[in-house]
């Protein structure tokens, strides 16, 4: 039984989608100004991790996310652009649109993350959001002010719900940018006027262009083809006024609930301050990307349950590649122990519902108690100790339990969308490798104990590390 935290009822609550066994998952996306940060990789992943296991317990995912290509934040660094190239707004918001869409893409794939099933463009569902809200308009919920369109939120009797504000205190509570055209402070935009230069579509209001909230609201309803969502995630700095905002209007316009269970994953600090810009520790994905593989970044993440905060440093990032290490080599270890063995007969003898099996009720048990993945990564490193005990070991179950194990360890690692990256010794096949231990094995059995440490030193150098057990000299790579 997978139990979430739902956001919306601030309590734990059995997963049961609406309808059988179909999921149908909204994430809120990057808007393409700059290059994905920290954070935005945090959110990418963790959303990645969350579809894979509600696939691997047996549930048919339909993944949304969007991406935001028109907002404030690309049109004022567009505007920038186009002073600095002299170049007019409108080729400038195009020029920056697109490279930071490109930009995205090359984020999720620097992360080895893949896309969510569909990511559609708020410029390409433009027609449905000026629909939509003509349709908040004549139901009394919106109203047209100069070409700007707002929705009331007063008329909403439930806002509040979700961010648990009281629609009386926000106003000495929460800083709201003052507005002429509005009839209620309060209120908000689903549509923009357009200013001079700005891109801009035609409306039965004017031209301009849809505000933030209501573009999530028609691409997740519309390519998930609901009124209501099973889940929708975000950051959870979007709870208010984004999330909320998005439910309000949704409701308002279906009378159905938005979505069943809200997932919010908490945010990301930099040696303990907020980042930004200004403080001069904005940093982005390709910058980690550029010193780390994706695995150590990801791992980064696990250490922190996702509705927890997390703090980066570059220290942290040294303790986490040699933690990973201890798997990377364990996955060796273990392909080169059972390389030569038959693996389907040890499948099928079993193990007494040892090692491989328990650890695998163990990691479900923790990803299904709100996708505990800290706790799932504790597993993982419980199966690589419990193997190298048994490497040593008498049992007359070590094949197939080891076999097992790494059965396991595999499907933890997909789940985490994690790989292992055993990098290639310098210039050392494995049949030298081999050959080398063959001779200092002759060596030490003939007493040349200073050749024998000289053919282990020479390995050493070319990244090769031998390990003498019981069983015999096994090797591995080094990281």
């Amino acid at each position: 039984m997978l139990n979430i935290y739902n956001s919306l009822t601030r309590k734990k609550e059995e997963f049961i989608p609406q309808n059988g066994n179909i999921v149908k998952m909204y994430a809120c996306g990057v808007t393409v100004y700059d290059d994905c940060h920290l954070g935005h990789g945090r959110s990418l992943y963790i959303f990645e991790v969350i579809r894979r296991y509600l696939k691997f317990k047996g549930f048919k995912v339909q993944f949304v996310r969007n991406i935001t290509d028109v907002d404030d934040k690309i049109i004022n660094k567009a505007r920038q652009i186009g002073q600095d190239e002299e170049i007019p707004l409108k080729e400038a918001f195009e020029k920056i649109r697109k490279k930071y869409i490109d930009s995205y893409y090359d984020d999720l794939n620097l992360l080895n993350v893949p896309p969510a099933d569909i990511e559609p463009l708020a410029t390409e569902n433009i027609a449905e959001m000026k629909n939509y809200i003509q349709k908040l308009i004549d139901k009394g919920f919106a109203y047209d002010s100069e070409g700007n369109v707002y929705f009331s939120v007063r008329k909403f009797k439930s806002y509040g719900k979700l961010s648990g504000k009281k629609i009386d205190d926000l106003l000495s509570s929460v800083r709201i940018d003052a507005d002429p055209f509005k009839k209620d402070t309060l209120d908000f935009a689903l549509w923009k006027k357009a200013k001079p230069e700005e891109p801009s579509w035609e409306s039965p209001w004017g031209p301009g262009r849809p505000g933030w909230h209501i573009e999530c609201s028609v691409m997740s309803q519309k390519y998930l083809d609901a009124d209501t969502l099973d889940i929708h995630g975000g950051g959870r700095d979007l709870i208010f006024p984004h999330h909320e905002n998005e439910a309000a209007q949704s409701e308002a316009l279906t009378d159905k609930q938005f979505a069943c269970y809200w997932i919010h994953h908490g945010l990301l600090s930099i040696n303990g301050q907020k980042m930004a810009k200004s403080l001069k520790n904005f940093i982005t994905l390709k910058t980690v990307m550029d010193k780390y593989s994706p695995n150590m970044l990801k791992f980064f993440y696990l250490q922190a349950h996702y509705s927890s905060s997390i703090d980066f440093s570059w220290n942290k990032m040294e303790e986490v590649k040699k933690a990973y290490q201890r798997i990377d080599i364990l996955v060796e270890k273990l392909n080169k122990y059972l390389k030569d063995k038959d693996i389907k007969e040890m499948m099928r003898w079993g193990t007494n519902g040892r090692l491989g099996e328990c650890f695998e009720d163990e990691f479900k048990a923790a990803m299904d108690d709100d996708f505990n993945m800290p706790k799932g990564l504790a597993v993982l490193f419980g199966i690589v100790n419990a193997c190298n005990e048994q490497f040593n070991s008498d049992d007359e179950y070590k094949d197939s339990m080891l076999a097992y194990a790494r059965d396991v360890i595999r499907k933890i690692l997909n789940i985490f969308s994690l790989t292992c990256e055993i990098k290639k010794a310098a210039g050392i096949s494995s049949e030298q490798i081999e050959e080398q231990i063959d001779i200092r094995l002759q060596c030490k059995n003939e007493k040349n104990y200073q050749e024998a440490d000289r053919i282990r030193k020479e390995l050493k150098d070319k990244g090769i590390i031998l390990e003498d057990t019981k069983d015999g000299t096994q090797w591995r790579k080094r990281i």
